[in-house]
Formats: C-alpha cells, sequence, structure tokens
C-alpha cells in the first residue's frame, strides 16, 4: 500500500455569517495549498469541525473539494461518526467519488476504552469501502481514548485489510517511533503535530504528515522537510523553532481551530467563523493576535496565494 510522503493538510470549512457552509472559497483554497507544496488535504476532521457538520454536509463537502483539487492532489476524508452507520455511509461515498482514502477518529461518545472496540470500530468502517487506504485518527485529547498504539497495531494486522496506518496526534515520540517500527514500517505513520515535525524526522520516521497549521504556515512547515532531506540542519532547525512560535500565538487565542481560522482571513482567504459552542475571536483579539504575528515575521513566511 502507498505510503505517503509530504504533508497533507487539514483544512478549515468555510461558513458563510448565517452559519450555512460556504463552498465558494474551496476551489482558491485548494489552489493556495497545493502551490505552498502541501501533497493533499484531510477534510472533515478537527480543524474542519467534521463532528459539527451534518452528513449532507460533510458529503457535498467531499464532493466539492474532488472537483477542486489539482491532479494528483489526495484527498482523504474523514468519516469518523458517533453513529456508525452515519460512518460507514460517508465512508462508500468517498470511495463512490474516487477519493484516495478515508480516516476516522475514536468518536467522543461513548468513550473506547478498549483495544478489540476500537479495532471493531475501524473494522466496520474500513469495510465499507474496502478499496480505500483507512487511517485510523489517533487525537486522545478530542476523545480520551488513550489507548497504547503500538498494541491497537497489532491487533489490526490481518484483521483489517485496507488498514493503512495512522494519523498519529499525539505528544509521545517514542510511542510513534515504536509505531513506525513495527515489522519494518509495515504501517504509514503519518505524523500529527507539527510542532515535533523535526524531532520525528531525526528518529527516522515522519515521511508523511497532516497538519493543521499547513493552512497558513505550510511552506515553513514543508521547509522543514526540505532542509532535512538536504542535510541542513540548521535551517530545519530554525524553521521548526519558528513554526513553533507560530503555534506558541495560536494557543493564546484558542488554538487552530478558532485562531487558525482566523489567520485564513488575515492572510487573504477568509473562511468564516466557527460553529457553536467554539467561542469565536473578537475584533479586539483578532488585532492583538496580528501584532503577536508580525513580532515574529510570520506575515513575510506565510502561505502566498
Amino acid at each position: 500500500m502507498e505510503k505517503i510522503k509530504g504533508l497533507i493538510d487539514a483544512p478549515f470549512t468555510p461558513f458563510h455569517a448565517n452559519g450555512d457552509v460556504n463552498f465558494e472559497p474551496i476551489p482558491e483554497y485548494a489552489r493556495m495549498l497545493s502551490a505552498n507544496g502541501l501533497k493533499g488535504v484531510f477534510i472533515n476532521g478537527s480543524s474542519g469541525e467534521g463532528y459539527m457538520l451534518t452528513s449532507e454536509e460533510r458529503i457535498s463537502l467531499a464532493e466539492k473539494w474532488m472537483s477542486s483539487v489539482p491532479e494528483g492532489f489526495k484527498v482523504i476524508v474523514h468519516v469518523g461518526s458517533c453513529c456508525l452507520r452515519e460512518s460507514e455511509r460517508l465512508a462508500g461515498h468517498a470511495a463512490a467519488i474516487g477519493a484516495w482514502g478515508i480516516g476516522a477518529m475514536a468518536p467522543p461518545f461513548p468513550k473506547i476504552g478498549r483495544i478489540e472496540e476500537l479495532v471493531k470500530y475501524c473494522e466496520t468502517i474500513a469495510a465499507a469501502a474496502p478499496e480505500l487506504p483507512f487511517y485510523y485518527y489517533h487525537i486522545p485529547a478530542f476523545n480520551g481514548a488513550y489507548l497504547p498504539m503500538l498494541d491497537f497495531l497489532k491487533a489490526v494486522d490481518g484483521r483489517i485489510p485496507n488498514f493503512a496506518g495512522i494519523k498519529y496526534t499525539y505528544e509521545s515520540l517514542y510511542e510513534y517511533n515504536q509505531c513506525r517500527l513495527y515489522k519494518d514500517g509495515k504501517f504509514d505513520m503519518l505524523h500529527g503535530q507539527d510542532e515535533t515535525i523535526l524531532p520525528s524526522l531525526a528518529q527516522g520516521g515522519a515521511q508523511g504528515g497532516i497538519g493543521g497549521t499547513t493552512n497558513y504556515n505550510g511552506r515553513e512547515l514543508v521547509g522543514i522537510i526540505e532542509a532535512w532531506e538536504r542535510g541542513d540542519l540548521e535551517t530545519a532547525r530554525e524553521k521548526q523553532n519558528f513554526s513553533q512560535a507560530v503555534i506558541n500565538v495560536i494557543c493564546n487565542y484558542r488554538g487552530n481551530i478558532v485562531a487558525g481560522k482566523r489567520i485564513m482571513k488575515l492572510i487573504g482567504l477568509d473562511l468564516g467563523q466557527n460553529r457553536v459552542p467554539f467561542r469565536n475571536m473578537t475584533d479586539a483579539e483578532e488585532a492583538a493576535m496580528k501584532q503577536e504575528l508580525e513580532a515574529i515575521g510570520f506575515f513575510g513566511r506565510c502561505n502566498r496565494f
């Protein structure tokens, strides 16, 4: 099964002022991401407020992204849901429209607390689109599924034929690397934390990743990998430190889903606000964040249109 090389973006979902999905910016959004070195999108996930969308909205977004991306640009559709039957439906739809792959995080309700529960959940979804690579999206901070991922890989190995790997969004670089080493790298371990790309490269992994700050800081994050590949450790280190400085700013304003989406407006692509219950940024907060970003030289290094 093909392993992803390069960085995949987790895009935001654009909304109109009344809260309806706004499909109009997506073609320009796709062009911008591709032009800045990203290799694909992982849509309807946490950055895209996927659990706050109806199934019909998720289906329409998948179709719009599929019709908007340039040739060779991968579209992976997050199909996780608290309703397993809806996940099966979304997975089947992703296959029908020609998506490159599918993925699912553990549901926030009911909480999954055992490996077998998680395997069965993934197995059911993956079987609904058996021809597509399936990725488990490990983000326990969002759903409380703090399960050992090496044990999970051992449990799915040989049981889910189209299981491709894990989008690993957790702080344990040790566990990430142990999963990467499992059976000489059998599964695709996509690095999911933009703040630690370089140390993952140093361990021998992170050929591919899925990030959220790639929406607006993709040039620098792609640059970390490019610098590493040419042996320029100093440049790679500087770009990683700069990327952490950007993350430090957004953490002051409720993180990537809220602050990052507002940054898109600041760089020229207004995607609207977040859905309730997210607490959107005020104009005063936006002005303060802009000043903090200017202080670190962000606007001279951010994604370009």
